[in-house]
């Protein structure tokens, strides 16, 4: 007797601080280059879409970087990141590629671009029924939240994960599943988990 259920396997890279663009001096309102180590052909795919972070060198809190890309859906998007004083700078979008970064204002100093650890894996994008999943931890425990429609939709399930790197765990999900009617989506931070199967009817 055949199943109708299917799998997603969720599994993000450590974070690459000038994956997206190593260490180099930046014009103003010039665009940083897109050929660190996650990059090919001038842009960037992501395992998972992720956050990026901007790294300056010296006093950049006055300005901002504008990255452009896809987000976990697909669609194309911006984000305006504002500079750090000689530190990391954080986004909060989760981009699936990149395009480009470019500098609004002139950057004190050298710049880079790289890998966030914010994660929002898509499971299926249509709609599906949740009906399980098992869950490898790591070192840290966290917080795992599944949403419906994108990373901003309705929080249709959570669960913790446990501090006790490579144990698994497999959380009950109850009855016929959970419907997701817009697409299915799990967010989580990269230390949290270290992989996670899905299982859904879609």
């Amino acid at each position: 007797m055949s199943s109708d259920i299917q799998s997603t396997f969720v599994e993000a890279a450590t974070a690459d601080p000038d994956g997206i663009s190593t260490a180099a001096a930046v014009g103003n309102n010039a665009s940083l280059v897109i050929g660190g180590a996650l990059a090919s052909g001038g842009a960037v795919t992501f395992d998972e879409p992720r956050n990026i972070t901007i790294l300056s060198a010296a006093d950049d809190s006055g300005i901002s970087f504008t990255a452009t890309g896809t987000d976990e859906t697909g669609s194309a998007v911006t984000e305006s990141i504002t500079g750090a004083d000689t530190g990391t700078a954080t986004g909060s979008t989760f981009f699936t590629t990149i395009s480009s970064i470019a500098a609004v204002g002139n950057p004190a100093g050298n710049v880079s671009a790289g890998s966030g650890t914010s994660i929002a894996a898509p499971i299926f994008r249509g709609r599906m029924r949740l009906r399980g999943l098992y869950a490898v931890n790591t070192a840290t425990a966290g917080t795992i939240t599944f949403r419906e429609g994108s990373s901003t939709g309705s929080i249709r399930m959570q669960f913790n994960t446990v501090a006790s790197a490579n144990t698994t765990q497999y959380p009950d999900v109850p009855d016929d599943g959970i419907v997701f009617a817009g697409g299915g989506y799990v967010l989580y931070t990269q230390t949290h988990l270290s992989s996670m199967t899905v299982f859904y009817v879609g």
